[in-house]
């Protein structure tokens, strides 16, 4: 056990230089992972292999156990709290280009213009098994890449053919002032943010943006500063890029600083996630 009495989990992540698009976390052991709600640029799809947790995707909060395929839209603020006993899970993390040229391909989609998929959960066990036949797949040391590139374009292309009958409803048109905060947040993640700043930029009052981008985004600005910062740091990290160095360059204080971040963002100490 940790100083803290927490069993440390066991996890590891998988990547392929020769497919830059896809990324893989492997949970065997997740009773100490416990996300903050955060959010990712891609598209993610994952499944319960053992136990259960509590899932939280927007306004939807539901107990998933084994069996049950989450999907996450990018963008859409999430988190996972397992309850009593262990709790496994797989996740796939989608480049967004690659995914919404794959629809395009489909006739889902146009002008790359990625569609979202209206569930956010499946209790499907056709879905669950050919997810976890392609992570079984991506992990098998003697495939190569021609298997793995296959399995891939078979899977998420039966995949986007459910995305024009699950369409997003839309919640209306979004405040354009809220949409300049977000920009200039993301725009500006490595500097030293002050409100103000973001204020000015959305003409709104401290309080008035506070409230109306927590209303949106279930984060407030200074979370979601936090999770564009440690999105940065993730794409760095893949490339094998210095922890220090890292930490610094994207706008943390310290060293101390980023590692207590990335782990309440990622549920992985930094070392773990790049290595």
């Amino acid at each position: 056990m940790s100083a803290r009495g927490q069993i440390p989990a066991r996890q590891a992540f998988w990547r392929d230089p020769a497919l830059p698009f896809i990324e893989v976390r492997t949970v065997e052991d997740g009773r100490s992972v416990c996300y903050d709600r955060h959010a990712h640029d891609s598209f993610s799809i994952g499944a319960i292999t053992g136990g259960c947790s509590t899932y939280l995707n927007g306004r939807l909060r539901e107990r998933v156990d084994t069996g049950t395929v989450v999907l996450m839209n990018p963008g859409e603020v999430h988190a996972c709290s397992p309850l009593a006993g262990t709790w496994s899970y797989l996740m796939l993390y989608v480049d967004l280009a690659w995914l919404s040229a794959l629809q395009e391909e489909h006739g889902v989609a146009a002008g790359g213009q990625f569609v979202p998929l209206e569930a956010r959960l499946s209790r499907d066990p056709g879905l669950y098994r050919r997810l976890s036949q392609l992570h079984t797949t991506l992990l098998a040391p003697a495939a190569d890449l021609i298997g793995r590139e296959v399995a891939l374009h078979e899977f998420f292309g039966a995949l986007c053919q459910h995305a024009p009958a699950a369409l997003q409803v839309s919640a209306g048109p979004l405040d354009p002032r809220l949409v300049r905060a977000a920009d200039f947040i993301r725009s500006s993640s490595a500097t030293a943010l002050r409100l103000e700043d973001i204020c000015r930029v959305a003409g709104l009052s401290a309080s008035r943006l506070i409230r109306a981008f927590k209303a949106h985004y279930a984060m407030t600005p200074h979370d979601y500063l936090t999770h564009c910062r440690i999105q940065q740091c993730r794409q760095r990290l893949r490339r094998g890029e210095p922890l220090a160095q890292v930490a610094v360059e994207t706008g943390f204080a310290d060293q101390a600083h980023f590692q207590r971040a990335f782990k309440r963002y990622v549920a992985a100490t930094p070392g773990e996630y790049r290595n």
